[in-house]
């Protein structure tokens, strides 16, 4: 799939897009995980069908590692990958590379939406993300920074918020 087709082929009403921290406590993670998976359920039992995440650590990994392990059950779904710029990841440690070129690699449509670093190329990558989706599955936990930001975007721009 490319940009194009993904522009054309899907209504925001069939997309839902992420944001979350980037740290997230050990003992918080599993259950995350276990809310993330059904509330993706709920969302491909309504129609949804393309889930964008930014690709950043934390909830953005889990989130996209979550999509696809559903593509088993549910093998119409999509994921996008919508990036903030091509190196993205230069600074990470080796695992953390790792995981993020596994998740690359197994997504339907990589989007880099600068295609290099600018100070505000997150910022840039959450608009995206928000105008693309009529639901926003948020993990926010704190009232600064770049997830609060996307969740009041998402309410200024009208999505349905998902707080897990």
């Amino acid at each position: 799939m490319t940009f194009n087709q993904f522009e054309t082929r899907y209504k925001p009403r069939e997309c839902c897009c992420f944001t979350g921290h980037r740290a997230i406590a050990e003992d918080a993670v599993e259950d995350l995980k276990l809310r993330l998976t059904a509330e993706l359920e709920n969302l491909i039992n309504r129609g949804v069908l393309v889930f964008i995440a930014g690709g950043a650590l934390g909830f953005d990994t889990i989130a996209a590692q979550s999509v696809l392990a559903l593509k088993g059950k549910y093998p119409f779904i999509k994921l996008v990958l919508a990036l903030p710029c091509e190196n993205q990841a230069e600074r990470w440690s080796a695992q953390n590379k790792k995981v993020y070129d596994d998740i690359l690699r197994q997504g339907d449509l990589v989007h880099y939406v600068n295609r290099n670093y600018k100070q505000d190329c997150m910022f840039d990558r959450n608009d995206y993300m928000v105008e693309y989706a009529a639901y926003c599955i948020c993990y926010l936990r704190k009232h600064g920074g770049g997830t609060a930001y996307t969740v009041g975007y998402a309410k200024r721009m009208g999505r349905q918020l998902i707080m897990l």
